[in-house]
């Protein structure tokens, strides 16, 4: 298991930092292609999407699950794709100068990539760094 953390602080109120975040539908990971809604009604516990993103120029599809939804302060997901199984936490909490987003991801590579760890952490580091600037970006214009 592989496990990656961070954080960001983002110049927007809390709850707008969230309700952006939860809706998978909002485009903050640049390689992320199309997503959409998989469940019907409002976004929390429960919910799913699909999604296709990108990886080493293939096409790769997940389908993300809500497993905990505390708006504004803590969202939960599961990710499940063909090379691996990810479990996230967000925590969001108001500071001076807007958000504070911290994440926790624990990665459980599959087949092959079970045996790369040290190149699946460096790898989704890079990723998720490269995902929460962009998130910055995005909601900061």
């Amino acid at each position: 298991m592989v496990r990656i953390v961070g954080e960001i602080v983002i110049d927007r109120r809390v709850e707008e930092v969230f309700d952006f975040v939860a809706d998978e539908r909002n485009r903050y990971d640049p390689r992320v292609r199309r997503t959409e809604k998989l469940t019907a009604g409002p976004i929390g516990v429960g919910t799913r999407f699909r999604s296709e993103t990108t990886s080493m120029g293939r096409p790769i599809e997940m389908v993300i699950e809500i497993t905990a939804y505390d708006r504004p302060h803590r969202l939960g997901s599961s990710t499940h794709l063909s090379s691996m199984d990810i479990h996230s936490t967000l925590s969001f909490e108001p500071v001076p100068g807007g958000t504070r987003m911290r994440s926790s991801s624990e990665l459980e590579p599959r087949g092959l990539l079970r045996l790369a760890g040290p190149l699946v952490a460096s790898m989704g580091r890079r990723q998720a760094h490269g995902i929460w600037a962009h998130l910055k970006r995005v909601l900061e214009e």
